[in-house]
């Protein structure tokens, strides 16, 4: 998770962006978490089959058609279980155009609770979602772990 550079405090949220003309969901998820955290390392595990839209609270909306953006009423988000396959160390959030000032890494199940109050019950719908998921991937990578090193004591 990322804390924003844009704001106060620590306002934390996954990364995210838009879709650039010609790409798929999918390229452009891989390209903003690169363009916001450096990290290229990084395979899709598998994705929501239709996004999760929400609606702005009003407050928000009437900051924005102030500014002459009254069509951002909200956002249309797709989602993705990324494995990232690097190490800590290729994470730089000093990226071209900062987009975070913080990162941890979060338990899933419990990563909603550190988002903004109305993008919460998406994230945690997202969330509630990927778990069986990822823990599935986890119990896979464990045992082909386990079975590798059977494997080397077997040859030695």
């Amino acid at each position: 998770m990322g804390a924003r550079a844009d704001k106060r405090g620590r306002q934390w949220q996954f990364p995210q962006g838009g879709i650039e003309k010609g790409e798929t969901p999918e390229q452009a998820a891989l390209r903003e978490l690169e363009e916001e955290t450096s990290v290229k390392s990084a395979e899709i595990i598998m994705s929501l089959n239709a996004p999760i839209c929400y609606t702005f609270p009003k407050k928000i909306r009437e900051g924005l058609a102030a500014k002459g953006r009254s069509e951002y009423i909200g956002q249309k988000m797709y989602w993705f279980l990324v494995h990232f396959t690097g190490t800590n160390d290729e994470i730089n959030l000093n990226t071209q155009t900062p987009e975070f000032k913080a990162y941890e890494w979060a338990e899933l199940d419990k990563a909603y609770k550190r988002v903004v109050y109305f993008k919460r019950a998406v994230y945690q719908r997202v969330c509630r979602i990927f778990s069986p998921y990822l823990k599935a991937f986890i119990q896979r990578a464990e045992c082909l772990v386990e079975n590798e090193e059977t494997e080397i004591k077997k040859e030695a």
